[in-house]
């Protein structure tokens, strides 16, 4: 780590971050040009030197890490009451205990996980020329776009990959505004992975002790956003970081993840890989849902390691309503009333998606949670 830190300060010199973030953006070309061109030693505005992703580094690679986080199987969960019961239990300790699990018979089929890896790499490797035409920072009428880094100008750390943003609701995009070379993986994909999504709050709901459908019912299934991660191998990668460290925005999140690896979990102050586990998902809670649960459930950090090798790809489904803007955006949220009593109070205000996304936005991926910040 001195080593890190010596090689960061001595390029920090005459630095104007703002004007290479500047000259990146408006390239259009994202993380991947720069690979293209041949980059030896990454740009300043790459260059991570934050705490908060640097915790136990030294122990990145040992395998002993990744052997606690749980997997849990679905397979007979609709037909058999006693599987299930013992799905819930599983999918109650995971939640309070790690925050992440992975599933396994989840009713996604295998070829349809692999086509949606290689879609999302296809479009990104299209030519740059073409990949302009859906590049986007700040349009919100486009409800398709690529970009690089949604908070460029507000991290203190650019991170080193490429996105494609989908919102699949409400209102997805037309088939025409999405590059045939992923638009038909997409559109399967995410209606598979969105009944997997139904399944998933229905067994959170009852590990909580309420109804089945007491999420859904909260309208926490209508906003339902898709991304699309492209990682290019790092000259620097001990220089570099793929995703900061930071915890997610939404209630619920649904990864795939190719077989590359990167993906670290903070658990006890450590740093814990999650391993590709083939026809696997990866499941994580967010804050919202830590804050509807009243802290019973965890949303805790995590982060993507750079490498040498790749591309890495990886695909997020988020779920958060009011995703552009729409109408369940003012709905407000905070502890579900059934789980408070006397000895369990509210830990957290109530507040809406736009107060809570404006204030995690604006202060970008730096590692820091947003939920002190509702707390009562």
């Amino acid at each position: 780590m001195i080593g890190t830190a010596i090689a960061v300060e001595a390029r920090d010199s005459e630095y104007d971050r703002l004007s290479e973030l500047k000259a990146f953006d408006e390239t259009k070309a994202g993380v991947k040009n720069l690979v293209d061109g041949g980059v030896t030693k990454i740009p300043h505005i790459f260059l991570n030197n934050l705490n908060s992703n640097t915790i136990t580094t030294g122990r990145r690679d040992q395998p002993s890490l990744h052997s606690g986080i749980p997997i849990v199987d679905l397979q007979g969960i609709h037909e058999d009451p006693s599987l299930r019961r013992k799905v819930i239990e599983e999918v109650r300790s995971a939640s309070e205990e790690w925050g992440f699990f992975q599933v396994v018979n989840h009713g996604i089929p295998l070829s349809v996980m692999e086509e949606m890896v290689k879609g999302v790499r296809a479009f990104h490797q299209l030519d740059s020329e073409v990949k302009k035409g859906y590049y986007s920072r700040n349009d919100p009428t486009k409800r398709f776009k690529y970009y690089s880094n949604f908070d460029l100008y507000r991290a203190p750390v650019t991170n080193w990959r490429d996105t494609i943003a989908y919102v699949v609701a409400p209102n997805p995009p037309h088939p025409d505004e999405v590059p045939q070379v992923c638009s038909e993986i997409i559109v399967d994909y995410t209606k598979k992975a969105s009944q997997l999504g139904d399944t998933l709050f229905e067994l959170l709901s009852e590990s909580l002790g309420l109804n089945p459908n007491h999420l859904k019912c909260m309208r926490v299934t209508e906003g339902f956003l898709m991304l699309g991660h492209y990682y290019p191998p790092c000259p620097e990668p001990e220089l570099a970081i793929g995703t900061s460290s930071h915890a997610d925005s939404d209630f619920l999140t649904i990864l795939l993840q190719d077989q590359l690896g990167g993906l670290q979990i903070l658990h006890d102050n450590e740093w814990f890989d999650v391993p590709p586990v083939p026809g696997a998902l990866v499941i994580n809670l967010g804050d919202l849902m830590q804050l509807l649960s009243n802290d019973k459930f965890k949303s805790v950090n995590h982060r993507v390691l750079a490498k040498n090798v790749g591309p890495r790809i990886s695909i997020t489904c988020f779920y958060r309503t009011g995703y552009k803007g729409g109408e369940a955006a003012d709905i407000v949220y905070g502890p579900i009333k059934e789980l408070l009593s006397e000895d369990n109070p509210p830990v957290y205000r109530e507040t809406t998606i736009n107060e809570y996304l404006a204030f995690y936005d604006n202060k970008g991926l730096d590692g820091t949670s947003a939920l002190p910040h509702f707390k009562l």
